[in-house]
């Protein structure tokens, strides 16, 4: 059977500075991140276990419990693949600038309402650029906790987290300041890539 593993993060751990501290990545990466890996892992194990002995489970805490897991550790894996350190990223160009523009007016307009999602998402939770296959459409989306009030089947090119656990220890509790500062240390080429892939 196959597990789930953390992902080796592509840049040193201080390569966010000063926007995301040393202390803040590792701690994110190595104990936030690695729950909802060694969480997925254990229900996995646990179903496995009860479909061999023919034992009964409470599959609705069960399964909504690995839908939690199971969203954390993707949105984290993206999460990290979306950042790099200042100025790597080549920007907004080529065919994410048009998309972009096209349905947000501008590309400050799409950072304002990316910024206000990120802001007000109630409780933990994420702000996420989607990108709608049907109607060729890019979508801002908030998904609170790790796996409620998802676009079912959208791809996701971007995302942003924002639970506590992402900046408090650098921001304490300005999370406007953490959001205006982590748009220095987006990938904008790895989002393109998601968007033509």
């Amino acid at each position: 059977m196959s597990y789930y593993s953390l992902p080796a993060l592509p840049y040193a751990y201080d390569a966010l500075e000063p926007v995301m501290s040393k202390e803040v990545l590792t701690l994110h990466h190595d104990k936030h991140h690695q729950s909802y890996v060694d969480g997925a892992n254990v229900i996995l194990k646990t179903l496995e276990s009860a479909r061999q002995n023919g034992s009964e489970v409470g599959m609705k805490a069960l399964l909504k419990e690995l839908s939690f897991h199971i969203g954390g550790h993707v949105l984290h894996s993206i999460f990290w693949e979306n950042l790099a350190a200042q100025g790597k990223g080549a920007g907004i160009e080529g065919k994410l600038g048009d998309v972009l523009k096209k349905e947000f007016g501008s590309v400050e307009q799409f950072k304002k309402e990316f910024t206000q999602a990120a802001v007000s998402v109630e409780g933990s939770g994420w702000a996420a650029l989607t990108y709608c296959q049907k109607t060729q459409r890019p979508l801002i989306m908030q998904i609170e906790k790790h796996n409620l009030q998802i676009y079912p089947t959208f791809r996701i090119l971007l995302v942003l987290d924002v639970w506590e656990h992402a900046y408090y220890l650098d921001y304490k509790n300005a999370r406007p300041k953490f959001v205006e500062n982590w748009w220095t240390i987006v990938n904008w080429d790895d989002v393109t890539k998601r968007l033509t892939a």
